[in-house]
């Protein structure tokens, strides 16, 4: 890979990371159109991630420094552990954040080699478009097919507009997404509002619930030498976190807010396309 290579890769992740269209998939379909071998090496895919990480903590910083403020104030988490049912707002959606990483934990913990096997193969990816273009247009037609809308007006209010057990199933979509092709940010946000989570608290939730489980692969990949055994140059890398980093400052408030109103159909008919053209022409 050469640095414009990964100059160009960068870029097309920080744009796609904010869209549930799959930055993954669109990653691997870039290294398809360049011509460069996907291997088991996922390095570069962390890194660029790991860009869009944190821009996308630039752009929460201040919803971040409050949670994070939460935790140690007299009702928080370190000051109150002995009383939970006493906790503040910010605490209660820490820990529920928490709750929604465990099932990647796990898949990253036992799956790992497994899910990085599917990154070779294109027609992985183009499946997974598939898969996420119906997840996409079942949650858009949900509220006419179950009936969620009427039933989250009966409902009373969760706390932070999130329960525990849609914050877990949330965290479950997202560990499913972790196959290539399958939008991380499509899947948790169509799996909250299957659920019942209104769209604009499951669309900031979705963001935050990322920001550990890809900056600690990136941390280990470091501390187990990955960086330093992988294939891919460091320049190539470094160019594309650059680029992801700076794109995902630019697309991050502009496509969060896009996702919070646009419906998820017109992003489906775009996975659709995107799976149909792979099978074709690959």
């Amino acid at each position: 890979m050469n640095w414009y290579e990964g100059l160009l890769l960068g870029l097309v992740q920080g744009l796609t990371e904010f869209l549930p269209v799959s930055s993954s998939g669109h990653l691997r379909i870039g290294r398809e159109l360049l011509g460069i071998e996907a291997g088991g090496d996922i390095v570069f895919e962390v890194a660029v991630h790991a860009a869009t990480v944190l821009s996308t903590i630039v752009v929460f910083r201040k919803q971040i420094w409050d949670m994070l403020c939460s935790l140690f104030a007299k009702d928080g988490l370190f000051r109150n552990i002995k009383s939970p049912s006493t906790f503040n707002d910010g605490t209660d959606y820490v820990l529920k954040i928490l709750v929604s990483m465990v099932p990647v934990f796990v898949v990253g913990m036992f799956f790992k080699d497994a899910v990085t096997a599917l990154f070779d193969s294109i027609y992985v990816v183009a499946a997974a478009l598939l898969l996420t273009a119906a997840l996409l247009l079942l949650s858009d037609f949900s509220s006419r097919i179950f009936k969620t809308s009427r039933a989250q007006e009966a409902a009373p209010a969760s706390r932070n507009g999130i329960s525990w057990w849609q914050a877990l199933v949330v965290g479950i979509g997202q560990a499913v997404a972790v196959i290539p092709g399958l939008s991380r940010s499509g899947t948790t946000i169509a799996t909250g509002l299957l659920c019942g989570v209104k769209r604009d608290v499951v669309a900031q939730f979705s963001f935050l619930m990322v920001l550990v489980p890809i900056l600690g692969e990136a941390f280990l990949d470091i501390v187990g030498g990955d960086f330093s055994a992988s294939t891919t140059g460091a320049v190539p890398i470094l160019a594309g976190f650059c680029s992801a980093f700076l794109s995902g400052l630019v697309a991050c408030r502009t496509m969060v807010a896009l996702v919070k109103k646009t419906r998820l159909g017109w992003f489906a008919l775009y996975c659709a396309l995107m799976s149909a053209a792979i099978f074709i022409f690959a």
